[in-house]
């Protein structure tokens, strides 16, 4: 079925408005949040009200059971970040969760084959990674408290206000699309918990694109938030679901561990590329990564090849993967280890001298775990006339997350915890109320005095890197906007393989400097959205690879 995703061949136009503009991977989400930007709230109300739709109508990537996260410029100049992840329980020691997975009766059903796994029934816990299915991989959620910290700090309408769209869709049915269907359907087989099943498969199967479904139990959860608040997630009745539901398989999370968790607004980290201003977010997510590999590529003059030529990837795939190398060496919760200053110029200069002619070899990149490669995730931009931009990311790691649906809540489990390390040695070893590291990462940028764009590129380790190839195309090759999305991509790969789209100029090229090049599908490149501001003009562009829009008035 992959072959008909990416059988398309659509020209799409930059959208420009001046009013206010959405940009997303679901048509439906961003008339959402458009909606509300038409009755008078601002861009945050419309980030908050898209992300929730897109709980809805794209449960395959994003849901109440994961985490949020916030880049954004406000009308009065303001550039800022909002955190909201929490950290593994407190009973999740490397020694709790390793007896765990002795005891159980088959560990081999939290490590899936389709991930990458071999692991049978009578593997040494001593000898398996950290669980990505099941209950040791959930982590606490700050999705519902971000969403209402967002609203109430930054915009203008309530929080029930803005989770009405999502309600309704939820509870009034939606007809599924394409791209999600697809997910949806490879997802399955993950539903066997009866919990998932009844609230996410209809006569036992996922559904077919264009066919209409609703999310009852979802819709209630939704609408218990919108009435009492978040705090029913974190100390009520959603709550105490959630915790049961984990603890009934073995895990460890508990109301306590749920309760104690609050959002935070953070400053960005940031660095300048060719003129222009790039914030990102700080450790514990991935935005370093990005920031550190335009410092090489400035260093080394990736930006000054030919677009066509393959020195330009070379040398921009190659500071990407000193990046990463470094990223995932040192990026961790810096509550507990300290992270030196990747996004340093000097650093960069002094990192740049091992970038030559021939590729990297075995640079020991490290993955704090390679099944987050390619997870899953939703972004939106979103901007409004009086000048606020925010960038907007959600998910639960990958795709329906941990396989548990809390409950009758309808709220799908997340699995960010998979990204912790049993080794204790391991900057990103797992420790109670520790934050694993985090790939999510939306990001601002300033091109100009008034020319500001909220932008990302989601999809697991392709994010720092679509971060770099965007702002790349607009920076050094004067691209459009969407034509900065549409490009062909690149991405370096943990394996050390060099990813190609199959339409990238001169591949062939690559591989005789000595790259391992593999021709992959548009749908592993990520999926990206922007929306900028320029004298008073928004323009939006959106993922060719998704099923995205832009929506604007």
């Amino acid at each position: 079925m992959i072959d008909d995703l990416d059988r398309f061949d659509s020209r799409r136009s930059t959208v420009r408005a001046n009013r206010g503009m959405v940009a997303t991977s679901q048509p439906l989400a961003a008339q959402a949040g458009l909606s509300i930007l038409r009755d008078g709230g601002n861009a945050f109300d419309a980030a908050v009200a898209t992300a929730a739709a897109l709980n809805v109508v794209e449960p395959t990537s994003t849901g109440l059971g994961g985490d949020v996260f916030a880049l954004y410029r406000t009308a009065d100049g303001e550039v800022g970040a909002m955190r909201a992840c929490g950290g593994a329980p407190a009973g999740a020691t490397i020694e709790n969760v390793k007896a765990a997975i002795r005891e159980a009766e088959d560990p081999s059903a939290w490590y899936p084959a389709s991930r990458g796994y071999a692991v049978d029934a009578a593997a040494d816990a001593d000898d398996l990674g950290m669980p990505f299915l099941g209950p040791h991989a959930v982590t606490v959620p700050g999705t519902a408290r971000g969403w209402e910290a967002t609203v109430e700090r930054l915009g203008r309408k309530t929080l029930a206000e803005v989770l009405d769209p999502a309600i309704r869709y939820a509870t009034e049915g939606f007809p599924v699309s394409e791209v999600i269907s697809y997910y949806w359907q490879g997802a399955t087989d993950l539903f066997t918990d009866a919990h998932a099943r009844e609230a996410y498969l209809f006569d036992g199967e996922s559904p077919a694109p264009g066919e209409t479904v609703t999310l009852e139990r979802l819709g209630e959860s939704l609408r218990q938030i919108a009435a009492a608040g978040a705090d029913v997630v974190y100390e009520g009745e959603i709550a105490e679901a959630i915790a049961a539901e984990v603890r009934s398989k073995g895990g460890f999370l508990t109301v306590d561990d749920l309760a104690g968790f609050e959002p935070e607004f953070v400053d960005p980290v940031s660095t300048t590329y060719e003129g222009a201003e790039v914030y990102e977010l700080p450790p514990n997510n991935q935005g370093l990564i990005a920031l550190e590999a335009l410092n090489l590529a400035a260093e080394i003059g990736a930006g000054d090849h030919p677009y066509d030529s393959p020195e330009r990837v070379h040398s921009f795939a190659e500071a990407t993967k000193l990046a990463f190398v470094d990223g995932h060496r040192y990026v961790t919760d810096p509550e507990y280890e300290t992270v030196p200053p990747l996004a340093s110029k000097a650093y960069a200069r002094e990192r740049a001298e091992a970038i030559g002619e021939s590729p990297i070899s075995d640079p020991a990149v490290g993955v704090p775990n390679a099944t987050a490669e390619d997870a899953d995730t939703v972004l939106l931009t979103v901007g409004d006339d009086e000048g606020n931009l925010v960038s907007y990311i959600n998910s639960r790691f990958a795709g329906f997350g941990s396989g548990l649906v809390a409950g009758e809540t309808g709220i799908a489990l997340q699995n960010r915890g998979a990204s912790f390390s049993l080794d204790p040695d391991h900057p990103n070893s797992l420790e109670p109320g520790k934050r694993p590291f985090h790939t999510l990462v939306p990001a601002v940028a300033r091109f100009g005095p008034d020319d500001w764009a909220a932008f990302g590129v989601m999809g697991g380790y392709m994010q720092p890197q679509g971060h770099v190839q965007v702002l790349s195309n607009i920076v050094d090759y004067d691209m459009g906007e969407q034509e900065a999305l549409d490009a062909p991509r690149w991405r370096y790969r943990e394996d050390g393989t060099l990813g190609v789209e199959e339409r990238l100029p001169n591949a062939a090229k690559l591989a005789r400097k000595g790259h391992d090049v593999r021709v992959l599908p548009p749908s592993l490149f990520g999926g990206a959205q922007l929306v900028r501001r320029r004298e008073g003009t928004l323009a939006g562009a959106t993922e060719p690879r998704k099923d995205g829009h832009v929506a604007g008035y």
